[in-house]
């Protein structure tokens, strides 16, 4: 028998997870209102059922899965409680943005006291797309109850551990890759401005030529996804809240990131000529 899936948003992410689920045989909802243009023709093209309101949304649906930028994902959750607080049969809610697990256990504070399961989630890579699918991540007590989505063409996978295991697991690979990505241009920004850029590509291609593979692949697309990355490093952040300086550096990543989109978006002049040079560099 089918599954019916409740999907929030049509980000690249949301619709990219609709579409696969529509591929492989499930129902597949989403709510537009509020939502831009691109959102709707994003969910077309996936297959999702537009509904009219949160409680048609949620009704009658095995799952809901919250796709959102970070910042949205306690807020939706609140929206949404009232019609899950009215439903005699409740979908299981699983949150699968990059939240800290802190931020997590809050959205869990407010999903769980309408009666509805809930369900820590975090993915690892980019949309569906022919061939491959993320590695989507779900933990807490109610996450068995989500096994059945692997059947439906996702690479759904079960962590035994608590609420904030799956965003744990979410904060802590997106700190090294996103975080190494932002080491690696903050330092060739550097270099750029003082002119060695050429020649620290070279010393780079000499003596660490994967971690300058990895460069070349990981900069040139991070500018137009920098904007999306800020709330993520600030969740990172607040995952690390223990240990200050690790918070800390975290906080000056987000603002990094918030930099380097604002220069893509010609807002930041200053370092023009440095991301030309860099841009030159790199291949971009």
């Amino acid at each position: 028998m089918s599954i019916t899936v409740a999907v929030m948003a049509q980000g690249s992410m949301g619709a990219g997870v609709g579409k696969r689920l529509n591929e492989r045989g499930a129902t597949v909802r989403t709510l537009l209102s509020g939502r831009s243009e691109a959102s709707a023709g994003r969910a077309k093209a996936a297959g999702m059922h537009a509904v009219g309101d949160e409680r048609e949304l949620l009704a009658g649906a095995d799952y809901f899965l919250s796709i959102l930028p970070p910042d949205q994902a306690e807020g939706l959750a609140s929206r949404l409680a009232p019609a899950l607080q009215s439903l005699p049969v409740k979908p299981v809610y699983v949150d699968c943005n990059a939240v800290s697990p802190q931020t997590a256990q809050r959205i869990a504070a407010i999903v769980e006291p309408t009666g509805a399961a809930f369900a820590d989630g975090g993915i690892i890579g980019g949309p569906p797309r022919d061939g491959y699918s993320p590695a989507i991540y779900a933990s807490g007590p109610q996450a068995a109850r989500t096994a059945a989505i692997k059947d439906y063409g996702i690479d759904w996978r079960l962590i035994d551990g608590p609420v904030g295991a799956a965003s744990g697991l979410k904060m802590s690979y997106a700190g090294i890759t996103k975080g190494t990505t932002a080491i690696a241009a903050a330092m060739l920004l550097g270099a750029a401005r003082f002119g060695c850029a050429e020649a620290l590509i070279a010393e780079l291609e000499s003596s660490q030529p994967e971690m300058l593979g990895r460069m070349k692949k990981s900069i040139p697309g991070m500018y137009d996804k920098a904007y999306r990355w800020v709330g993520e490093m600030q969740e990172i952040s607040d995952f690390l809240d223990a240990n200050a300086p690790s918070a800390e550096m975290y906080r000056g990543i987000a603002g990094l990131y918030r930099y380097l989109a604002a220069a893509e978006a010609e807002d930041a002049k200053a370092d023009a000529n440095a991301i030309k040079a860099l841009d030159r560099v790199l291949g971009r």
